[in-house]
């Protein structure tokens, strides 16, 4: 892990906490374009009442607007926990060069746990992947999330 794919997590949990804050399932998400953050988000799917609006989702179409393309080719996707396969097929389709995340998703993981959509050969892109980074601290946000949730019930 570099020094640079941490801080940029860090950033990625900070979201998160703002998530959990709006009530949302902790997940948060930067993307990074020369050394830069470009765009940040979080989980926004209750409080936008859209299936999609899941924070990488979000932070592409950030990226790509402050950039002006869709192909988002040099940005670099940080997120606290494996991306889904909705996410995953997005950043293939988005041109993405690079993703860094935390913990596996073994439910729903399509980057590598569950399915591999970003390394599939058969598909006309193919992101690198790094995983584990921050790894305890993102599922630690996750676990007492849904602990107090829980609780609440």
């Amino acid at each position: 892990m570099s020094l640079a794919d941490e801080s940029f997590m860090r950033e990625s949990l900070g979201e998160a906490e703002k998530a959990r804050g709006e009530g949302e399932v902790p997940i948060g998400c930067v993307a990074v374009y020369n050394g830069e953050i470009i765009a940040r988000s979080h989980n926004r799917r209750e409080t936008w009442a859209d299936p999609t609006a899941h924070a990488e989702m979000i932070a592409l179409r950030e990226a790509a607007r402050k950039l002006g393309r869709w192909r988002l080719g040099g940005v670099s996707l940080y997120v606290t926990l494996e991306p889904c396969a909705m996410c995953a097929g997005a950043l293939v389709l988005a041109r993405v060069d690079r993703l860094v995340y935390g913990p596996r998703d073994p439910k729903a993981g399509a980057c590598g746990s569950v399915l591999d959509v970003v390394r599939d050969p058969r598909l006309n892109h193919r992101v690198e992947v790094v995983s584990g980074v921050l790894e305890e601290e993102s599922r630690s946000i996750l676990k007492n999330f849904f602990a107090k949730r829980r609780d609440e019930e």
